[in-house]
């Protein structure tokens, strides 16, 4: 097997790692809806931990046998396998706006990778490190902020949520490239902040997507995290280490139309999670409503017929032998004797 078949096929098999990890997250978030970060003593999160360990290790290695115009893109099939193993292992189907949306996610993902052309590598300095470590803190918190304030809409809060987690995981992408720069001179103590960084951000991007799988399914937070997260990378690599879209001006605006893809993918599927819940909503809200109207309700009095009201006075007719216009109310004997006398 030649080194770049060897790249594609452990790339792949990386991406297969990081489905079932999202798939077992997902469920992990389900089983345990109070936790929302690390639900450490479920054997679940443990195995997630380990399958994302898994599909990061492959990646590593097949970067080491492939080119990265090749790797990446291939990683974003990520979505794509997410969706049918989800339907096989745990009988979540997808509709057909969340596999329009991962499509376009992916492809959109996967043109505007191949279009990022390579350069020299070359690492950055240490207050070009600390300057992008505290941009990315600000960003992620400022993301996490955001998903708070919108704890009312889960398909918001998650969207942010994997924004954050993606945020995270490429920018320890970008340190890990950079440590790698420097090991290539040799080793030196000077790259211990640089790998405290990267355990720091990624276990943060674990700990993020975990949070956005609560409350808003599968498919829409890993778009998410699988567009942002190389992204943010390529962004990066474009502005700090010289890299460019090949072709010029013409791959620079077919770049462009592939973020404009993916991110109507990503509108697709955030959109669809939407409408879900709210329908989801509504159901249980009519199924509450019949419940609760079910159980309290009383059922109506008998009528009973109005009571005739009865005249004091009324006047009989003179064929039972009493003078019409008599009254029938008795008098007393003594104002009778009165009358007579």
């Amino acid at each position: 097997m030649s080194a770049l078949a060897l790249s594609v096929v452990l790339s792949l098999v990386s991406a297969v790692a990081y489905a079932g990890g999202a798939i077992v997250q997902e469920q992990v978030a389900l089983a345990c809806p109070d936790r929302q970060y690390a639900p450490m003593r479920r054997p679940g999160w443990w195995a997630a931990v380990a399958l994302n360990g898994l599909g990061g290790l492959l990646h590593v290695v097949a970067l080491a046998y492939g080119p990265l115009s090749l790797v990446q893109p291939l990683g974003a099939l990520t979505i794509v396998f997410a969706l049918p193993m989800a339907a096989l292992f745990v009988r979540r189907r997808a509709g057909a706006t969340a596999w329009r949306g991962a499509i376009m996610a992916t492809v959109g993902l996967a043109g505007l990778l191949a279009l990022v052309g390579s350069a020299d590598s070359r690492s950055l300095s240490m207050p070009e490190r600390t300057a992008v470590a505290l941009a990315t803190a600000g960003a992620v918190v400022a993301l996490m902020i955001a998903a708070r304030a919108a704890h009312r809409h889960p398909a918001v809060r998650s969207a942010l949520l994997a924004t954050a987690s993606g945020v995270a995981f490429g920018m320890s992408s970008v340190f890990t490239k950079t440590v790698a720069v420097d090991w290539a001179g040799g080793v030196s103590a000077g790259d211990l902040p640089s790998l405290a960084v990267i355990g720091v951000l990624a276990t943060a991007g674990m700990l993020l997507s975990q949070a956005s799988y609560r409350g808003a399914g599968l498919a829409a937070p890993l778009a998410t995290l699988t567009v942002v997260n190389p992204v943010v990378a390529a962004a990066v690599g474009i502005t700090m280490f010289g890299e460019t879209f090949r072709y010029g001006t013409a791959g620079t605006v077919l770049a462009l139309g592939c973020g404009v893809v993916a991110a109507g993918g990503l509108i697709l599927l955030t959109t669809e999670r939407i409408a879900r819940t709210e329908r989801e909503g509504s159901a249980s809200g009519r199924e509450d409503g019949g419940s609760g109207t079910a159980a309290t309700a009383v059922p109506p009095a008998r009528s009973v017929p109005p009571v005739p009201s009865v005249p004091p006075t009324s006047s009989v007719p003179s064929a039972v032998g009493v003078p019409s216009g008599a009254s029938l109310v008795p008098v007393p004997r003594r104002d009778r004797e009165r009358v007579r006398s």
